[in-house]
């Protein structure tokens, strides 16, 4: 068709990582983050503190930049990470997103923004139904370019149904926006009859979380290692010119599919080259399979530690409550951590974000500077987050969205609900009312707390602090807390029903041979 104005482009975008041990997820869910479409959804891609993680407002930057086209923007989906997904909201938003696909007429490319490890209450792989609808659709001569957050589980479908797969390359993430352009650069090639070949190629390794940093400066990375091996072998002979995307995937172990296990997918030119450079980081991969194994500090060890900062020439550190991690599904609200250091006496420490609504709201109706007893999970909590009581004294409040600072939420608008700062003991614990995880400073800044003058600071986050709180503490100052949660890095401790089995490092009799073809799984 002729593209006098540039080409038409349907955007539309389903992200969200599931927690099969959560809670399910509701519609309620993504319109605390993000659920536009529409007008709307490409404004506030194009607004300078966007509700929406970074991709699409990477993706729509890297299309206006490159020439005209013409945005089809359907609706876009995100919610911060939880269980399932309502099986009758995901079908109510299947029927808008191909509403959306079929009225944006005839189509030269699409662009979907995908986590790769959504789940819905009968679904193991929604982000693979959301590709064949729209597949469906638009038929097998209209590219399809596809991101993925690198903790996705790869299936079939993910990788058949596209025409590129792009996935991050930074954990933290803070690649976001980039991958995003690197998808419009990409169809604008596909789009102008750039053909492409992907392969697969899946371990039996499942990386727990703690095992997955990429940043050079981190303590162990062997995860990082494949990203980068990957990065440099694409630039070097025989792939230099031929491959177009390396993309190495860790997975989400408590997504529990039949597709589990780090995956490295490949875009190509040829389909010698993507399988062959598959191959060859999937053989680097199972050769550090040894080092996806988590070590963490005991509660015990973790409390003494904290306690041990009282000595001033010490430096001060950052736990990371990693069992309890919102960003993977965790409530948010577990005691553990905050118990243990109250009754250690742990001094000059911030704890947050603990997610309350019932507790942020009383104490917003007790007021600044009020004392009274704060109730936590007082409506008494599951297995994991148990009911706590202590004297609190309020020392902030607010009730306004905050602009992200730095990290996976820089210049994110974030609504954190009703919010509260409360003085107990030698501590001040921030709890909010719309669950995230603490991975940017200004959860603490917006109620005016100095992190640099803290000794102790604890995070409800698995890794993103690390792109948050860098400035405040090195790689080692974090300690990794062993409590529990539905996140923890622990993975035996979980009831698997779905996985392939046998993994690592759960299962120490998993063995791999490596492909000899080009095309691997």
């Amino acid at each position: 068709m002729m593209m006098t104005e540039g080409p038409r482009v349907a955007l539309l975008g389903f992200s969200i990582e599931c927690n099969r041990f959560a809670p399910i997820a509701f519609e309620a869910d993504f319109r605390a983050r993000t659920l536009l479409g529409g007008e709307p959804m490409l404004s506030n891609a194009r607004s300078p503190a966007p509700m929406m993680l970074g991709e699409m407002p990477g993706f729509v930057a890297g299309m206006d930049a490159a020439g005209p086209w013409q945005p089809k923007p359907g609706l876009l989906a995100m919610a911060e990470p939880n269980g399932p997904v309502s099986q009758e909201f995901f079908d109510r938003m299947m029927a808008q997103w191909e509403r959306d696909v079929r009225d944006a007429g005839d189509l030269d490319g699409v662009y979907c923004v995908l986590h790769g490890a959504g789940l819905t209450v009968n679904d193991h792989d929604p982000e693979g139904t959301l590709l064949a609808m729209v597949r469906g659709v638009v038929g097998d001569k209209v590219p399809i370019v596809a991101t993925y957050d690198l903790h996705a589980n790869v299936s079939d479908a993910n990788v058949e149904l596209v025409n590129a797969y792009i996935g991050y390359r930074t954990n933290p993430h803070l690649d976001m926006r980039e991958r995003g352009i690197e998808a419009a650069q990409t169809l604008r090639r596909l789009m102008t009859g750039t053909r492409t070949y992907l392969s697969r190629v899946r371990l039996p390794i499942v990386p727990p979380t703690v095992t997955m940093l990429t940043g050079e400066d981190a303590h162990a990375r062997p995860y990082g290692e494949l990203i980068d091996l990957g990065q440099r072998r694409m630039r070097e002979p025989p792939y230099e010119g031929r491959v177009l995307n390396v993309s190495v995937m860790g997975g989400f172990a408590y997504a529990d599919t039949p597709f589990n296990g780090l995956t490295v997918v490949v875009t190509a030119l040829d389909q010698a080259s993507a399988g062959d450079l598959a191959r060859e980081i999937a053989e680097a991969g199972w050769d550090r399979r040894d080092r996806f194994r988590p070590v963490l500090t005991s509660l015990p060890d973790a409390t003494a530690r904290a306690k041990a900062t009282e000595d001033k020439s010490r430096h001060a550190l950052i736990f990371a409550d990693v069992g309890d991690n919102p960003g993977g599904g965790g409530r948010g609200n577990t005691m553990a951590i905050l118990r243990a250091f109250l009754d250690a006496g742990v001094r000059d420490g911030l704890i947050g974000v603990i997610h309350d609504p019932a507790l942020a709201a009383e104490a917003h109706i007790q007021g600044l500077g009020a004392s009274f007893l704060a109730d936590f999970n007082r409506e008494g909590g599951d297995d994991f987050s148990k009911p706590f009581s202590a004297d609190a004294t309020v020392v902030g409040l607010r009730d306004q969205p905050v602009r992200g600072r730095r990290g996976i939420y820089a210049n994110n608008t974030l609504d954190l609900g009703l919010s509260a700062a409360l003085a107990i003991g030698g501590l001040t614990v921030v709890v909010i009312s719309n669950r995230v995880q603490c991975a940017d400073p200004v959860f603490f800044e917006m109620f005016g707390l100095d992190i640099a003058a803290a000794r102790v600071v604890v995070v409800k986050s698995r890794g993103h602090f690390r792109g948050g709180f860098d400035e405040f503490f090195r790689h080692e100052d974090v300690v990794e807390v062993d409590a529990p949660g539905l996140t923890s890095p622990i993975l035996s401790r979980f009831a698997w029903r779905h996985m392939p089995r046998p993994v690592l490092p759960i299962d120490d009799t998993a063995s791999w041979t490596s492909p000899s073809g080009t095309t691997a799984s």
